[in-house]
């Protein structure tokens, strides 16, 4: 069955086409990503199987032109891999923000895009870049099946204790308030896979999985089920990230309305968009940029990435508490699979623990790798995620199951 596998970010679209056989028996066609969807000049990388890879600098400014990039580079005549987009059996999309709705993934109706549009408020930077990827594959393919996977639904597994907040219960019960998560694809598939790397079993563990890039968030996995996680209602909780701030004080944000003279809609913009690692470097959102900065001694650039790892260590401290002790930690993610210096601090945290780290192997990039010694206590691992493997798999088999 050939898919393709659509994971809209909140600035990027990373894509693949994959020919299903089985779980683990499948072709890749050919993968890409376009990035920097929104900045000052966008990039499409797409590297079809058996041939060069094509790079493409051009403005792209919103997720509707970079659909449109990728569905074009699929059948392009010099680079394509296919003759037509009928070639396509099946679409699966990742879809940041499920709510309490979804505790698995779904068959595309109008049912659940309406959810999904509900939902919008409680991704604003993803929802609605989904919902246009989704949009466009159907004016592509509108007779191809298409499945939503859901970040959340991992995370339906968190005790009320662990996803309720201390406001009126009754925004609970009106609105729908409370913590969601999210990155749970990612944290099911890295959990799963670092343990068998490091050789423990998943069902009868304590891990920490750190998806740390332009979103990044952190999750406690007891025994294979996410118990705690660091985003909340929205990706906005949690560590600082590419344009987000993270964790702030609410009345923070109400002060600095009152001060500025904000609008609700302007102080969203500003939490959303103009925050994280581009507000307080005043340079850039993308952690590569904010690296060069760094190593060339720009305070602020410095101070971001100390931010992230100050914020990386509360977070797993705190989730090693919750679990009473720890097991592994996994690092994933565009920034946890390429910056060893950043595993590293982090690792260093907690030697208290027994985790032995082995500053020879973090030096490792984007390879699946254990960073800590054979003895070590604690294990500690660069685990590279593939979040479209996984929807991949969830389409294939509820296809599946509505063709029998």
């Amino acid at each position: 069955m050939i898919i393709l596998v659509i994971n809209c970010g909140s600035s990027s679209i990373k894509y693949q086409l994959l020919d299903m056989r089985n779980n683990d028996v499948y072709d890749l066609l050919a993968k890409g990503i376009v990035e920097k969807i929104g900045l000052e000049c966008g990039r499409l990388q797409h590297k079809p199987a058996g041939k060069d890879k094509v790079v493409k600098d051009l403005p792209i400014p919103d997720h509707t032109m970079g659909m449109q990039l990728v569905l074009d580079a699929l059948v392009d005549k010099d680079y394509g891999v296919l003759e037509s987009f009928e070639d396509i059996e099946a679409v699966g999309h990742r879809i940041v923000q499920g709510a309490d709705f979804f505790s698995g993934s779904a068959i595309v109706n109008d049912d659940v895009l309406s959810k999904i549009e509900f939902c919008c408020d409680f991704a604003p930077l993803h929802n609605p870049a989904h919902l246009l990827g989704i949009r466009a594959c159907q004016e592509v393919l509108p007779n191809v099946t298409q499945v939503v996977t859901f970040d959340t639904a991992f995370h339906q597994t968190m005790p009320p204790q662990a996803y309720m907040y201390g406001l009126p219960y009754e925004y609970y019960e009106k609105y729908h308030i409370r913590r969601y998560g999210a990155h749970g694809t990612s944290h099911q598939f890295v959990a799963d896979k670092g343990a068998k790397m490091v050789g423990i079993d998943v069902h009868n563990s304590k891990i920490i999985t750190c998806h740390i890039g332009n979103g990044s968030s952190i999750t406690a996995i007891l025994n294979g089920k996410s118990v705690d996680t660091s985003m909340g209602l929205t990706p906005l909780e949690g560590l600082i990230m590419g344009p987000r701030c993270g964790d702030v004080d609410p009345n923070a944000i109400l002060y600095i309305m009152k001060k500025e003279g904000l609008s609700p809609d302007q102080m969203y913009d500003l939490v959303n968009k103009k925050s994280g690692f581009l507000g307080v470097s005043q340079k850039t959102s993308d952690a590569r940029e904010m690296d060069e900065l760094a190593n060339s001694g720009e305070f602020k650039a410095k101070l971001t990435l100390k931010m992230l790892t100050f914020q990386m260590i509360k977070y797993i401290g705190a989730y090693v508490a919750e679990m009473n002790g720890v097991d592994a930690i996994f690092f994933t993610g565009g920034i946890g699979e390429h910056n060893s210096r950043l595993r590293r601090r982090v690792c260093e945290n907690f030697t208290y623990l027994g985790l032995e780290f082995d500053y020879e192997a973090n030096t490792a990039w984007g390879e699946d790798t254990i960073i800590s010694l054979p003895e070590s206590k604690v294990k500690a691992a660069l685990v590279t995620t593939d979040e479209e493997l996984v929807i991949a798999r969830d389409t294939m088999h509820l296809v599946q199951s509505i063709e029998e």
